[in-house]
C-alpha cells in the first residue's frame, strides 16, 4: 500500500553544512551525510577551520563529486552562512546540517515526507540525540517571549504558569506534528518556502537563528513541524571556540530578537531592562557549564 504523505516524485536534497573550527566530529557528519542515497548534494561552507581540516575538506570534495566547498569568505556566522550555501544548492529541498550531527539513514527522505504534507511555507525539523541515544533538549521547543526565556534559564520553569520554552519532558510522539520552534541542527524546507520567508536572517551570528526562522513560517501562515523518526545524533559543542563567547552571541540573538519582533515601545524598553538579567543568566550558564566539563575532565 502506497504511502499517502509521501513525495510523488524523487525530491533532490541538497545537504548545507556550515562549519567552523568544527574539530574531528566534521569528518564523521561528512560521512553520514555521503552515505544516504537520498541526499543529492552536500554543500560544506567553510566558515573557518584549522589548515590540516580545510585541506581535508578540499580533498573530500575532489573526490566527491557530490560534495560541493565554499571557501575563503572567513566567519561570516552560521545564518549567513546557510544563505550562502543556500544560494549554491541545486536541490528542491535544502536540508541545514550542522557539522557535528550525524545523521541515521533515511532521516532526509523522512524529513521530505512530512515537509511534502505540511502547509507552504513549511519548515521541518527532525530529534536529536545524545550519545548515549537519549533525547537532547532543543528539538522541540515552544515560543519564545520573555516569561519563557526566563523560565528556560532559571528555576522559574518550576513554579506555577512559568513554563520553559523546551518540549522535551513531554511525551514523544509517534509521528509528526506541528511545534512552534524545532532545533537549527538539523532542519529542513523547500526552496520556495525559503525564499518566501527570505532565508535566514543574516542579523543573527550564532543561535536564535532558527527560532526566528520558525517564527517567520509562523506569521507567513505556514507550518512548523516536528519529525521524530528523523534522527541524528548530535554531538555539541565541539567547535574549539570558547563558551564564554557563544554565551554573548546566544545573548545578542535573544535581544535581537525581541527587540526585532515585539510589537511598540514597551516591549524594546522591556528588552533592554531585561538585558542585565538575561546577561547574569547566561554568565551564570557558563560558569554552570564550565565547572561540569571540569569534572567530568579531571
Amino acid at each position: 500500500m502506497s504511502n499517502s504523505t509521501a513525495p510523488t516524485k524523487k525530491i533532490r536534497i541538497s545537504v548545507v553544512m556550515v562549519s567552523y573550527m568544527t574539530g574531528p566530529a566534521l569528518i564523521e557528519a561528512i560521512t553520514a551525510v555521503c552515505n544516504d542515497a537520498d541526499i543529492h548534494e552536500l554543500i560544506i561552507v567553510d566558515n573557518g577551520n584549522s589548515t590540516a581540516d580545510r585541506a581535508q575538506l578540499f580533498r573530500i570534495a575532489q573526490r566527491n563529486r557530490m560534495v560541493r566547498l565554499l571557501q575563503g569568505h572567513g566567519n561570516v556566522g552560521f545564518a549567513r552562512g546557510c544563505n550562502y550555501g543556500a544560494a549554491l544548492a541545486t536541490g528542491d529541498n535544502l536540508f541545514f546540517l550542522n557539522p557535528d550531527a550525524n545523521i541515521e539513514t533515511g532521516a532526509a527522505r523522512k524529513l521530505a515526507e512530512a515537509g511534502a504534507a505540511a502547509q507552504t511555507p513549511w519548515i521541518v525539523g527532525g530529534m536529536l540525540l545524545n550519545s548515549n541515544g537519549q533525547e537532547q533538549r532543543g528539538a522541540r521547543r515552544g515560543v519564545l517571549n520573555f516569561a519563557s526565556a526566563l523560565a528556560s534559564f532559571t528555576p522559574l520553569h518550576h513554579l506555577p504558569g512559568f513554563h520553559s520554552i523546551h518540549r522535551d519532558d513531554a511525551p514523544l510522539p509517534e509521528g509528526p506534528v506541528p511545534m512552534p520552534t524545532v532545533s537549527g541542527a538539523s532542519i529542513m524546507t523547500d526552496r520556495a518556502s525559503f525564499d518566501h520567508i527570505g532565508g535566514f536572517d543574516g542579523g543573527y551570528f550564532l543561535h536564535v537563528e532558527d527560532i526566528a526562522i520558525c517564527r517567520a513560517v509562523r506569521q507567513a501562515g505556514g507550518a512548523v513541524i516536528f519529525v521524530p523518526n528523523a534522527r541524528a545524533m548530535h554531538h555539541g559543542s565541539t567547535s574549539d571556540v570558547t563558551r564564554l563567547w557563544v554565551e554573548w552571541h546566544k545573548l545578542k540573538g535573544f535581544l535581537r530578537y525581541f527587540w526585532t519582533t515585539g510589537p511598540g515601545f514597551g516591549v524594546k524598553l522591556a528588552t533592554i531592562l531585561c538585558a542585565p538579567i538575561m546577561a547574569v543568566m547566561l554568565a551564570a550558564r557558563f560558569v554552570m557549564l564550565s565547572l561540569r566539563k571540569a569534572v567530568r575532565d579531571r
